[in-house]
C-alpha cells in the first residue's frame, strides 16, 4: 500500500510523522464511518517500534475504538479533523513512539488488557493549503498512542487522545 506519511527529523532533530495531503475535509461532522473504514485496511498489520523493537498489532477493535471512543465524541473542529487525519499516519506514528507503563484503571479493561496498558508519546503534521491548493505550511500537533497489553502478550494500538496542536512549520 502506497503511504500518504513520513517519518522526518524536525530541525531540533525530534521525529515527526508528516502527512501529506487532508483526506477527511472540513471542521464540522466529520464522517467518523468513513474514517473507521479507512483504518480497517491496518487490521492484521504489525508495526516494530524504532528504538526499542516492540511490536504493536493493529487489531480489530482499532477502528471501533479510533472513530467511536468517548475522547472522538467530545472531539470538535479543528481537532476533530486532526485525529481523523492523523489516521493516514497510524504505523508511522507507532514507529517513533516509546513505551510508558500504566496500570489497569477500568474494570472493564481486566480481560482486554489484561497486563495493563501503555501510553506513548508521538507527533504529526498535516498541511494547510495555501492559494491553488499548495501546501503553505504545517500544523504540528503532540498527542499521545494508548497501546493495550492484552492476554495474549501480544501489544495492541488502541486509540490516539490527548491532541494539542504545537506549533506551525513553513511549507
Amino acid at each position: 500500500m502506497k503511504r500518504n506519511s513520513e517519518v522526518v527529523q524536525d530541525d531540533e532533530g525530534k521525529r515527526i510523522v508528516v502527512i501529506h495531503n487532508i483526506q477527511f475535509k472540513g471542521r464540522q461532522n466529520i464522517d467518523w464511518d468513513s474514517v473507521e473504514n479507512y483504518i480497517r485496511r491496518y487490521i492484521g498489520q504489525f508495526v516494530e517500534i524504532m528504538d526499542t523493537g516492540d511490536i504493536v498489532y493493529l487489531g480489530k477493535d482499532l477502528a471501533d475504538e479510533y472513530s467511536g471512543s468517548k475522547y472522538t465524541e467530545k472531539l470538535k473542529g479543528g481537532f476533530a479533523k486532526a485525529k481523523a487525519n492523523a489516521a493516514q499516519g497510524l504505523p508511522e506514528m507507532i514507529r517513533i513512539t516509546n513505551l510508558r507503563k500504566q496500570k489497569n484503571l477500568a474494570k472493564k479493561h481486566c480481560f482486554d488488557a489484561r497486563y495493563g496498558w501503555y501510553r506513548c508519546d508521538t507527533r504529526f503534521a498535516l498541511p494547510v493549503y495555501a492559494e491553488e491548493g499548495r501546501v503553505g505550511r504545517y500544523n504540528v500537533y503532540r498527542a499521545e498512542l494508548i497501546i493495550r497489553h492484552a492476554a495474549d502478550h501480544k501489544l495492541y494500538l488502541y486509540d490516539v487522545i490527548n491532541i494539542k496542536k504545537r506549533n506551525e512549520y513553513p511549507a
